[in-house]
């Protein structure tokens, strides 16, 4: 049984942190391959993306395999070029103009292609083998649990904060990180708050600092969350003027726990950015989002785990599990037969379903695949509920 207090810590990074960095040029080139094929007539159930990034000192190399249209290397490179102007990279050592962009994009293999593509009889299989977890709770609207929630939500306010002009002093990169108190199993208060900001004016003191970051802290938290007891940890090594790629090398994939829940939850271990639907790592976790989210939101459980599982050119999940946490007012067994019937969970019909075939992914790379609004044009769509009342009338 799980203990009714305690501390709990989760941790956040903002778009221009390196491993962001490249997660940003990964799925941008995703969005890419989506684009173009659709003005090319290419059918998007044949577009296939694996796309790596590296980034360090005006160095960002491209890797991969990739199935769709013919793109010229000129274009991939003004596509990642155009993604470090937007996050905001203009210093010496990262500079969107100057870095050095190397291409090295190849086709899919044969032998994976054929264990995914339909044919005859077979229906796609999936892009690789592997778990898959969702998870929703009821500790905030977006039902997301707290720690990783006010993380996100910190750096969120002061991205918003430099972008628009208004605090002209913060660079790009950034990390947050929020330890929340839990009393009778629920989240009641921010017992360290720690926040680590690039500068751009390198005078600038912990204490400075301190000073600028700390009211956007009290707007993201609760009202009552934040009190003389709060520790606060703002540039605890002082000086933080070298940043992003040129402070420390950045990957794809690196920041998986930031993208999910924190740590409140398990992880299958696949990265999400740089990989189209076929690849269940992704869309099998967005489909396991999407059905906890809905489970919870139909009142059939406060918080919801789901396993999915998949093997390499098998269409349909090895096994799916919930677990409901002692707070389901449904029998698990029972509702893991119901969420099989209300949602195919092959990969096309996860991407059917949640219109995955779309350029959505670049918008997810910075605070959290979950936890989102869904937007008109698709984005998001694992974060709908509009199963709930499907679910609750077959269970409730």
């Amino acid at each position: 049984m799980a203990r009714p207090s305690y501390l709990f810590t989760s941790e956040s990074v903002s778009e221009g942190h390196p491993d962001k960095v490249c997660d940003r040029i990964s799925d941008e080139i995703v969005d890419l391959f989506f684009r173009e094929g659709a003005k090319a007539g290419l059918d998007p159930y044949q577009i296939r993306v694996a796309c790596e990034t590296l980034a360090t000192t005006n160095r960002v190399v491209i890797a991969g395999e990739v199935r769709g249209p013919e793109l010229a290397t000129s274009t991939i490179v003004e596509t990642a070029r155009q993604a470090i102007k937007d996050i905001g990279y203009e210093q010496d050592g990262f500079h969107w103009q100057n870095a050095q962009v190397e291409v090295l994009l190849h086709a899919q293999s044969a032998d994976i292609a054929q264990g995914v593509d339909s044919a005859g009889n077979k229906d796609e299989g999936a892009g690789d083998q592997g778990i898959m977890f969702g998870y929703a709770c009821k500790e905030t609207p977006d039902l997301m649990p707290a720690p990783i929630h006010y993380s996100h939500r910190i750096l969120q306010l002061l991205s918003e904060a430099r972008r628009s002009g208004a605090e002209k002093a913060l660079g790009p990169d950034a990390k947050s990180q929020v330890t929340v108190r839990y009393e009778n199993g629920k989240p009641v208060a921010a017992t360290q708050i720690v926040v680590s900001h690039q500068h751009v004016d390198e005078s600038l003191t912990s204490e400075d600092m301190r000073a600028l970051i700390e009211p956007y802290a009290r707007k993201a938290l609760p009202e009552g969350w934040i009190s003389n007891q709060t520790a606060w940890h703002i540039n605890p090594t002082g000086k933080f003027f070298i940043g992003g790629p040129d402070g420390d090398c950045g990957l794809t994939g690196r920041k998986i726990i930031v993208d999910t829940y924190g740590g409140a939850a398990p992880h299958g271990g696949g990265a999400f950015s740089g990989k189209d639907p076929t690849k269940v790592d992704r869309s099998a976790a967005y489909a396991a989002r999407y059905l906890a989210k809905n489970v919870v939101e139909a009142g059939l459980a406060d918080r919801c785990t789901l396993q999915l599982s998949y093997a390499i050119g098998v269409a349909k999940p090895l096994s799916i599990y919930a677990d409901l946490h002692g707070t389901g007012r449904v029998d698990a067994g029972k509702l893991e037969a119901v969420l099989m019937e209300a949602m195919d969970l092959s990969p096309r019909g996860i991407r059917e379903h949640l219109k995955l075939n779309k350029p959505i992914y670049a918008r997810t790379t910075a605070y959290g695949h979950f936890g989102r609004k869904p937007d008109s044009d698709g984005g998001f769509s694992w974060e709908s509920t509009d199963l709930a009342d499907q679910l609750r009338s077959h269970l409730a």
